[in-house]
């Protein structure tokens, strides 16, 4: 394993919270940014339009969601396999 390997892998598992840190910074956020994160427990990872779609929230709703929960480090984001314009979003839990 190269340096540049081992040091990604040891920064993933430091961006990974424990459940009682989720829940925590949950705690305080406004609602739709609970149901968007429920919806990325069950079904990760999804595009902002895809989140819109499952959750019933305008897209505006889903971006200050999503906007909350990366403030607290909730979740993650990354480039789409599928589609490179579109980026995914996930859980940076140990439970997904």
């Amino acid at each position: 394993m190269s340096m540049r390997t081992a040091n990604k892998s040891a920064q993933q598992s430091d961006d990974v919270l424990s459940q009682t840190e989720y829940r925590d910074r949950l705690d305080d956020l406004p609602p739709s940014a609970k149901l968007v994160a429920k919806v990325l427990e069950i079904d990760a990872p999804l595009s902002q339009g895809e989140l819109a779609t499952e959750t019933l929230l305008p897209d505006r709703t889903v971006r200050y969601a999503l906007n909350r929960l990366e403030d607290e480090e909730i979740v993650g984001a990354r480039y789409s396999f599928r589609d490179a314009r579109k980026q995914v979003y996930y859980l940076n839990t140990s439970h997904t």
